[in-house]
């Protein structure tokens, strides 16, 4: 077993690539996902041992928004318990490259753990709003409901786009496959930031200002709505370009 040093240095050269990220999970994200797997490398982890410690983390923090009474204690609880979450959810996939130990188990336990956090943090943010928000009025508990099948259709649609596109692929054959990747975009990544899990994050450090969350939390519901229609219709476009060719 390598040194830590040598650990992060394999664990780069095995990254995913920077096409379609944006810059919160190529620069924040990635690297601490690295540092975790690098870890869980040394501590004989397996990837889905780590994909469970990412769900302890994130189920945890969702538990606490649905529990507790909001403030900045709970703001600053839910936010790192949501990032380093999000972290190990980079790091699993990390540490399946470098060991070689992936497989569809993994892959499928991971999107489980993914689809669950998608349901439940908004869930447990309407229950939030339900029992401590002191809502100006009762439709603000609609807003959770439709951020959350944002969310889910975004993660379910984007899905079956990557893997609906891999069989076309190999349908099509070799030289379609070798058609070279478009260059990595600096402006498309700092246009996904606002769509981007780790961003969302960030709006809970502001449950200690229940005004200041709720109007945070309204500005991404409303970009992640216009994100999924720009996705969708990009998707189903490259799909039936696909078919078509």
């Amino acid at each position: 077993m390598g040194s830590t040093g040598t650990v992060l240095r394999e664990l780069r050269g095995a990254q995913k690539s920077a096409k379609g990220v944006s810059l919160y999970s190529r620069y924040v994200n990635r690297p601490a996902g690295r540092v975790l797997a690098a870890g869980a490398y040394r501590a004989g982890l397996s990837p889905n041992q780590v994909t469970l410690i990412s769900a302890l983390f994130t189920y945890g923090a969702v538990a606490l928004v649905a529990l507790v009474e909001p403030s900045w204690t709970l703001a600053v609880l839910v936010y790192a318990a949501l990032a380093v979450g999000f972290a190990f959810d980079s790091a699993d996939g990390q540490l399946a490259r470098l060991t070689g130990r992936g497989g569809p188990d993994g892959e499928w336990l991971d999107h489980v753990v993914d689809c669950g956090k998608l349901l439940l943090v908004h869930t447990a943010v309407l229950i939030s709003f339900y029992r401590f928000g002191e809502l100006p009025s009762e439709s603000w508990l609609l807003l959770p409901l439709g951020f959350q099948l944002a969310a889910v259709v975004t993660f379910c649609a984007g899905l079956l786009r990557e893997h609906l596109g891999k069989a076309a692929a190999s349908a099509q054959g070799p030289s379609w496959a070798a058609t070279p990747a478009a260059p990595v975009s600096r402006v498309r990544a700092v246009a996904l930031l606002p769509a981007d899990y780790g961003v969302f994050c960030l709006v809970f450090l502001l449950l200690g200002a229940p005004g200041a969350f709720r109007a945070g939390y309204a500005v991404l519901a409303a970009v992640h709505t216009l994100f999924l229609a720009a996705f969708l219709a990009k998707w189903f476009r490259e799909l039936k370009a696909l078919r078509a060719g």
